[in-house]
């Protein structure tokens, strides 16, 4: 074992049980990078507290980290990110299995010199499977009409699971509402908004596939969505940031099969 992790997962969770307890046996079975995994709380007596307490004699760098910013998937970022001590930041979900196998995929992306790398369930071979069937509609339509109108590089703006630097999350003005993962729209956005040189790798994503409950509710989730969605198109058509390739590494499990650098 590194000193010092190549890679740091920082997992918000809320209540998480058996997808946890899946999650994190997947993860140490499957990355074989020197690799940390922080799960984010906002409380001490989170459900999710005890299972990590279970797994850990097991697991090498495996920690709860308490945010103490307040509630919402930006300021457990936030408190995860603090807590960082890869050379590379992965943001994850504990109910998504499919990424698992993208993280080899993005590392490589990261270390050809991609400074943001995202997963996409839209393009490339990549797939959005379960999950609320009116949430993957939403999804898949703006993520398309965005794209169409804005001049978006990402295919596939909306997902929470993305790789930086902590350079790179320190130096990106994050604002978005504690309301879902409003802030993984908002983080795409202003990537390429400042510049970013941006990688993309498709994704199977199997939705809440041991169950649990979604956090989504169309009202508010909507509302902030729009919200980034109304913002970049404003700022990624001002000019030049809407040019660019965007590197991309397909993995073996997606619908494609096989790798291919673009």
């Amino acid at each position: 074992m590194t000193s010092t992790p190549v890679l740091s997962i920082v997992m918000p969770v809320r209540n998480e049980g058996l997808n946890l307890r899946i999650m994190l046996k997947i993860l140490n079975a499957v990355v074989d990078v020197p690799h940390e995994v922080l799960v984010v709380v906002d409380e001490t007596y989170d459900a999710s507290v005890p299972v990590v307490a279970a797994i850990s004699p097991q697991y090498a760098r495996l920690a709860v980290v308490h945010n103490t910013h307040g509630r919402g998937i930006l300021n457990a970022l936030r408190a995860g990110v603090a807590a960082a001590q890869g050379r590379y930041i992965l943001i994850f979900a504990a109910d998504e299995v499919g990424p698992v196998l993208a993280i080899d995929d993005m590392i490589a992306l990261m270390d050809g010199g991609c400074q943001f790398v995202s997963c996409t369930r839209y393009a490339h071979g990549g797939r959005r499977l379960g999950g609320s069937w009116i949430g993957g509609l939403l999804s898949r339509s703006a993520n398309r009409i965005f794209r169409h109108l804005s001049g978006c590089r990402l295919t596939d703006a909306t997902t929470g699971i993305k790789m930086f630097t902590r350079e790179v999350f320190e130096s990106l003005p994050l604002a978005a509402r504690p309301v879902g993962w409003a802030v993984a729209s908002e983080m795409a956005i202003k990537a390429q908004v400042v510049g970013l040189r941006l990688g993309e790798v498709p994704i199977v994503s199997v939705d809440r596939l041991y169950g649990g409950k979604s956090t989504f509710r169309i009202g508010p989730w909507t509302a902030e969505y729009l919200r980034w969605f109304l913002w970049g198109l404003t700022e990624l058509r001002k000019g030049p940031a809407r040019s660019g390739d965007v590197a991309v590494r397909v993995p073996t499990a997606t619908a494609l099969g096989g790798k291919v650098q673009m």
